[in-house]
């Protein structure tokens, strides 16, 4: 099955699987697997690898499911493992209650909502929205209960200003690729402040999404106030004397300097030894490494060494079935690549070519949906668009600047069960799958509508 047909069956795929999850209770990794193997075979995967004459090997639906599943750990898997694992440390030393009580102290008690926003926000600048959702997760569950805010509200404010960051400002790589396949790669100054000033729309959207997100949907973390005072209160006198603010800081403040850094050196263009040891650093999972590193020496100085053993051991029991399900969504996305979906996409890409700076905002949003990845979407979408950029008016910088921004924006609409992020972002927020639809998956539709009403009021006033 090719073309337009296709695009039917993995529509009607999606819908499938969200029922088969949220109304018969089916277990999203099983449904998503199903859904991802039936939807393969009717797209006309091959059962086995198949050679044409020219050398060229087409992969069996088995090993394209097996590449989906593999590439998913490979990019995100140990991630995950080490940012619960620094996430546990901190909740089992009382170091998240010492890093909620400084975030309170710098915002107050009665905005913790926005506090997360804007740490999501400059965190995710330097570090992928994943990883800054596990690294940051202990601060928001902390601040829930010192606070007794939405526990929804709390994960919606940080995912938004996580993914937010993410789409619209380098050095991120999706940004950073569509600026220089747009021909404005020499001016990431000019990218970065763009992105600033776009950001703006969705982030005061995202914050105002999550407080009437958070009055309807409860996760099952959520405090209430009999709860909390004891919590809070006693917990911390069970802790004894709390850790210093810079070794509380340390296992989640480090890795993100060191994540920020090897960005710096690529987008510099440092080189010999200084480049090597900077982007051997920033990857995340050395950079998360030594975030753990800095864990361990917070539990020795706390005297509770005696429990790594017993805090390792139950962080790997809560992230193995968040690792299959995420897992599971790689899969989807792959399938789906794997197909002529995205090629049928890019080919009828002349149909949308008409309503200018509208047009790689439609494609993004498109190709986001359909193949789960922003920084696909984005990349994929600024190949499209550079041959286009004089027939659509977007050749000066700031006009291309303003192009890679509506990249952005339709590359963060929406998030959906073929976006690991969006089971980061439901599972490590205690939700069910159909609570994550209608928090992230509908939160990431607002921030891209509100983005892209934002830009197109700028690129009336800058040509």
């Amino acid at each position: 099955m090719t073309g337009f047909p296709l695009i039917i069956a993995f529509v009607i795929a999606i819908i499938v699987m969200i029922v088969a999850i949220s109304k018969f209770k089916i277990h999203p990794f099983l449904s998503i697997m199903t859904v991802s193997l039936i939807l393969g075979l009717i797209a006309g995967i091959p059962l086995v690898n198949v050679t044409a004459e020219d050398g060229s090997v087409t992969q069996g639906i088995a090993n394209v499911i097996g590449a989906g599943f593999s590439g998913t750990f490979t990019s995100i898997g140990i991630v995950i493992i080490l940012g619960a694992l620094i996430g546990s440390i901190l909740e089992a030393t009382g170091a998240a209650f010492k890093l909620a009580d400084m975030v309170i102290r710098l915002v107050g008690k009665k905005r913790p909502e926005l506090a997360m926003l804007l740490m999501g926000w400059v965190v995710s600048i330097p570090v992928f929205c994943d990883s800054g959702f596990v690294i940051l997760n202990p601060i928001r569950k902390a601040l829930v209960k010192r606070t007794m805010a939405s526990s929804v509200a709390m994960t919606v404010s940080l995912s938004a200003g996580l993914y937010i960051s993410h789409v619209f400002i380098p050095p991120t790589p999706g940004p950073i690729a569509a600026a220089n396949t747009l021909g404005i790669g020499n001016n990431l100054l000019l990218v970065m402040g763009m992105g600033v000033l776009v950001s703006i729309a969705p982030l005061i959207a995202g914050y105002f999404y999550a407080k009437y997100i958070g009055r309807k949907v409860r996760a099952k973390d959520e405090a209430d106030s009999s709860e909390v005072t004891k919590t809070y209160e006693q917990l911390v006198a069970e802790y004894g004397k709390l850790p210093g603010g810079f070794i509380a800081l340390a296992p989640i403040v480090v890795p993100i300097v060191l994540m920020a850094l090897g960005s710096i050196a690529s987008m510099a263009h440092w080189t010999g030894f200084l480049f090597d040891i900077s982007t051997f650093l920033g990857t995340p999972i050395i950079a998360l490494a030594v975030g753990t590193v800095f864990g361990v020496i917070q539990m020795a100085q706390a005297g509770k060494m005696d429990k790594f053993y017993g805090v390792t051991n139950d962080t790997l029991k809560t992230v193995g079935p968040i690792l299959f399900v995420t897992a599971a969504g790689g899969v989807l996305g792959k399938v789906i690549s794997s197909t002529s979906m995205v090629d049928y996409i890019t080919s009828n890409a002349a149909v949308l070519e008409s309503i200018g700076i509208f047009f790689p905002f439609i494609l993004a949003a498109i190709l986001k949906s359909a193949q789960g990845s922003s920084t696909v979407a984005i990349t994929t979408t600024a190949g499209i668009l550079a041959p286009l950029m004089g027939v659509l008016g977007l050749a000066s910088p700031v006009r291309a600047a303003l192009a890679v921004m509506a990249i952005g924006a339709g590359a963060m609409t929406v998030s959906h069960a073929n976006d690991s992020y969006f089971w980061v972002v439901t599972n490590f927020g205690e939700m069910e799958p159909e609570q994550g639809y209608k928090t992230q998956t509908l939160c990431t539709l607002v921030l891209g509508i509100a983005s892209m009403v934002w830009i197109f009021l700028l690129s009336v006033v800058f040509r």
